[in-house]
């Protein structure tokens, strides 16, 4: 599995190298929308600064929608970074799904297999926190195609094989900045014992149906993107608010329906500039660098 996964990515950078995918496509890379290998700037340690007595629930920060989604072509990819680069870019939310088979956790996109194991993730979140022990990692965790309702024990044979069971944070209480450090945090969108803090605490806008590219269908989901994030900034801050940015359909495939959301999304924001907002998580395809780096920016 290694070999092949190596290869394909050595075979994806060769080709945003050379500028453009067989199709001749061309890759992007904007301020607020990058669908090249390579995030322009780092944030790697950008938590280190945020006070430990703040609520994780009062951080604003950013993340990726299906994290891992880089393979399947333009109506199953949602990002180009490795998780490793999106980490270092600054995501803090992962949007990880897994597809469960005879014990074995695969990661997928719907039908589309992502060359990757749950233990791939786990073993980069377990790096990049060793390195950057100040910062913390938040992973919505679900199972993708299948529907077995019992991926506990293989989540958790994962965990102790490929990381650590202190790297959890054990509690459904939303923890403190301090208390966060160095933590993955389990967003369990699946059943069974707590692992970390349910999913479906969160208040979540996720309506990730946009039936087509038409003004209309784009300018509904902004309605949604925007309406739930001025409820994020004024909302009960004890709570933590999710905001999904994307969205699909056969007819609006994740990386356009991105390329129209993501400058609105940066443009909005940037109008805030110099304010210190809670806009909670802010989840996104192919976020460009600087649309990242803007919503940190919210925290200081």
């Amino acid at each position: 599995m290694e070999s092949t996964r190596g290869r394909i990515l050595q075979l994806m950078v060769m080709g945003i190298l050379l500028g453009a995918t067989v199709s001749g496509y061309r890759a992007i890379q904007t301020p607020d929308y990058d669908d090249t290998s390579t995030p322009e700037i780092l944030n790697p340690s950008w938590m280190a600064t945020i006070p430990d007595v703040y609520s994780l629930s009062d951080v604003t920060m950013p993340g990726t929608h299906n994290t891992m989604a880089l393979y399947g072509g333009s109506l199953a990819e949602c990002n180009s970074w490795s998780l490793a680069l999106q980490l270092r870019a600054g995501i803090r939310f992962l949007d990880i799904r897994v597809r469960h088979a005879k014990g074995n956790l695969t990661i997928h996109h719907g039908i589309s297999y992502q060359y990757a194991h749950f233990g791939d993730v786990l073993m980069d979140v377990v790096a990049f926190l060793r390195e950057f022990p100040s910062e913390t990692v938040l992973m919505r965790l679900k199972e993708e195609l299948s529907n077995t309702q019992n991926i506990y024990g293989a989540v958790v044979r994962y965990i102790n094989e490929y990381a650590h069971w202190d790297l959890l944070w054990h509690s459904h209480e939303m923890p403190s900045m301090g208390e966060a450090r160095g933590k993955l945090i389990v967003l369990q969108d699946f059943t069974g014992p707590d692992l970390g803090i349910r999913y479906n605490s969160l208040d979540i806008a996720d309506d990730w149906k946009v039936s087509s590219l038409q003004p209309g269908e784009v300018e509904k989901k902004w309605k949604s993107v925007s309406t739930h994030l001025e409820a994020a900034a004024v909302g009960n801050k004890n709570r933590m608010f999710l905001t999904y940015s994307s969205g699909a359909s056969i007819l609006a495939h994740p990386n356009s329906l991105a390329r129209l959301i993501n400058p609105r999304l940066h443009g909005y924001l940037t109008g805030y500039v110099g304010q210190r907002k809670r806009f909670g998580i802010v989840t996104m395809d192919f976020p460009g660098a600087k649309l990242v780096q803007t919503i940190i920016g919210f925290n200081y």
